[in-house]
C-alpha cells in the first residue's frame, strides 16, 4: 500500500513536470512566431530570408533600415517589457497571495509613471536618468505603500486599498504634470502613457535589457521560496526560510524590472495583472510559475502590438489592446472575490 502511494506521488509529480515543459516550450515557439512577425511586418512585408539575412549582417535593398532600425527595437523593447511585467506582476501576487496585488493595482506602476514624466516634460533629461528616477520613485512608493498600510498586524486587504489610494493620488500628479507640460510634449506624453513600442531605439532599451537579464535570474532561482511564501508567514518561518530577506531580494529585483519597463515602453496596461493567473491555469500547480509567467507576458505585449498595428484601419498603441483585454478580467476578478467575501 506505502509503495502504491509513493508510486502515485512520483507518476503525479512526473505528469506535472511534463505538463510544465509541455506549456513553457508552446510558449517559447509562439514567442519566435510573433518575433519574426514582428521582424517582417510593417508598411512592407519582407520574407523571412530577407529578415535572417539583415539580421546577420547582408545588405538586402531596403529592408536593413526598416528592420534594424525600427522593427528590431520595437521586437527587444516589447519582449523584456513584455517578461518584466509578467515576472514582476506574478512575484506580486504571489508574494501577498491576491491577484490584486500587483504593481498597476498597487500604484508601483503609477509612481514611475510620475517619475518619467516629470523628467520627460519637465527637466527633459536623457533615458537613463528616467530609468533611474523611476526606479528610485517606484521603491519610495513601494515604501509609502507599506508604511500607511502597516497596523498592529499585516493585511493584504489594507496593503491593496491603500495602494489603490496612492494610485489615484499619483493619477492626479500626472493629470497636473501634463497641465503645466510644454504643449509640443503632450502628445508625445499621452502616447507614452498609453503605453507604447513606437519609437523605439536601441539605446533606449538597453537599461531595460539589463534589468531584465539580471534581476529575471534572481527572481527564477527564488521561485521555490516564492512558493513557500505563498503558504503564510508563519509556515514559510516554520521551513527554515528567512521570509524578510526572501521578500526585500524579490520586491527590489521586481520593482527594478517594473520601473524600467514603464520608463521605457510606458504603463502597458494589465500585463502585470494577466500575466500570472493565465500562466497559473496553463501549467498548474507544483512547479514555479516565474517563467511561464515572463513567456505570457511577452506573447501578450507582442500579440497585443500586432493586433494594434494590423487589426484596425487605425493603428492602436499596445496598451489600448490589452487594456481592453485586462479590464473585462478585472471586472470579473472583483466580483468573484466579492461573492467569496475576499475584499
Amino acid at each position: 500500500m506505502r509503495q502504491t502511494t509513493i508510486e502515485n506521488i512520483a507518476a503525479g509529480r512526473r505528469e506535472r513536470r511534463r505538463r510544465w515543459i509541455i506549456v513553457n516550450s508552446l510558449l517559447l515557439v509562439l514567442a519566435c512566431m510573433l518575433c519574426i512577425g514582428m521582424l517582417m511586418m510593417g508598411n512592407t512585408i519582407y520574407p523571412p530570408g530577407d529578415v535572417i539575412r539583415v539580421l546577420m549582417g547582408e545588405s538586402v535593398d531596403g529592408a536593413n533600415f526598416a528592420v534594424n532600425t525600427i522593427r528590431l527595437p520595437r521586437m527587444l523593447a516589447g519582449l523584456f517589457a513584455g517578461i518584466a511585467f509578467g515576472i514582476a506582476g506574478n512575484t506580486f501576487q504571489t508574494m501577498l497571495r491576491n491577484p490584486l496585488a500587483n504593481p498597476d493595482i498597487l500604484g508601483i506602476t503609477a509612481g514611475s509613471s510620475v517619475a518619467a514624466l516629470f523628467c520627460i516634460l519637465i527637466l527633459r533629461t536623457s533615458n537613463t536618468t528616467i530609468s533611474i528616477a523611476a526606479v528610485i520613485a517606484a521603491l519610495v512608493t513601494v515604501v509609502i505603500i507599506y508604511v500607511l498600510s502597516k497596523g498592529r498586524s499585516f493585511s493584504v486587504g489594507r496593503l491593496i486599498l491603500v495602494g489603490i489610494g496612492v494610485q489615484a493620488m499619483l493619477g492626479a500628479m500626472i493629470s497636473y504634470l501634463l497641465l503645466i507640460g510644454a504643449q509640443q510634449d503632450i502628445a508625445t506624453a499621452f502616447r507614452w502613457l498609453s503605453g507604447s513600442l513606437n519609437g523605439s531605439q536601441m539605446n533606449a532599451i538597453i537599461p531595460l535589457m539589463i534589468s531584465v537579464v539580471v534581476c529575471a535570474p534572481i527572481v527564477m532561482i527564488l521561485g521555490k521560496h516564492l512558493s513557500i511564501l505563498e503558504l503564510g508567514e508563519e509556515s514559510a518561518s516554520s521551513l527554515g526560510l528567512n521570509t524578510d530577506r526572501t521578500r526585500i531580494l524579490l520586491i527590489l529585483s521586481s520593482v527594478a524590472m517594473i520601473a524600467i519597463a514603464t520608463a521605457t515602453t510606458g504603463p502597458i496596461a494589465f500585463v502585470a495583472f494577466l500575466s500570472g493567473p493565465i500562466a497559473k491555469r496553463l501549467v498548474g500547480a507544483g512547479y514555479s510559475n516565474v517563467i511561464p509567467a515572463g513567456l505570457v507576458g511577452l506573447n501578450l505585449v507582442l500579440a497585443a502590438d500586432l493586433i494594434g498595428q494590423f487589426a484596425f484601419e487605425v493603428r492602436f498603441p499596445v496598451g489600448i489592446i490589452t487594456g481592453i483585454l485586462g479590464a473585462p478580467y478585472l471586472l470579473y476578478l472583483l466580483i468573484r472575490m466579492n461573492r467569496k467575501g475576499s475584499l
